[in-house]
């Protein structure tokens, strides 16, 4: 994804409050060899960026003033109430260098999964996002979590999961932590508990 910014040389609040009031959003992008370097951007432009699960997990090509540079969306600040992004940091990525990074997961086939289909389960996300390592030219903008085989009272981990090739999780304190897992909805009961359901007791 492309992103174009361009260099400030004004700092301070008075001048980051003229920026937004016409429509740009400050930031820097900092990390490698290079300085860090102030910049601003086109708001609104940023703005829908931002609703793009691809913007928060590609390597991006930021260009600024017409130079370009690989670079990984690191933060940003949004106002409290009103549709406003503060600030934006970029940090700069080398090819030949590990970044930490942390990539969305899709849940895959989980209305098919036999837990889900036949055993009225539902399905419930432990974890929403993987933090893995690897090379910029690895990263995945995703990765498929599989959910087919499912039944119910299954719980899947990071074992379950297929990482693209070059990419290694990164987990603290637990190696191999529930992603997933089939359960019934509260209040529901499993098909052999239910056979009784709908008796009276003799008075």
């Amino acid at each position: 994804m492309k992103v174009v910014a361009f260099e400030r040389s004004v700092q301070g609040t008075g001048a980051s409050r003229r920026l937004r009031n016409a429509g740009k959003t400050p930031g820097i992008i900092y990390g490698g060899a290079g300085e860090p370097k102030m910049i601003e951007l086109d708001h609104n432009a940023l703005f829908h960026a931002l609703k793009k699960e691809a913007f928060h997990s590609s390597i991006l090509d930021l260009e600024v003033s017409g130079k370009s540079e690989k670079a990984l969306l690191r933060a940003f600040q949004m106002h409290p109430f009103k549709p406003l992004v503060l600030h934006v940091d970029f940090q700069r990525v080398s090819a030949s260098e590990k970044i930490h990074v942390k990539v969305p997961l899709h849940f895959m086939n989980q209305e098919t999964a036999p837990g889900v289909k036949l055993g009225h389960g539902i399905i419930n996300h432990i974890l929403n996002e993987l933090e893995v390592s690897c090379l910029p030219a690895d990263l995945p903008e995703f990765i498929e979590v599989d959910l087919g085989k499912g039944e119910l009272g299954q719980t899947f981990h990071l074992s379950d999961i297929t990482l693209p090739k070059g990419v290694t999780a990164i987990t603290h304190g637990d190696d191999n932590p529930a992603v997933a897992n089939i359960s019934l909805p509260a209040g529901g009961v499993s098909e052999a508990a239910g056979e009784g359901e709908g008796e009276t007791p003799a008075a």
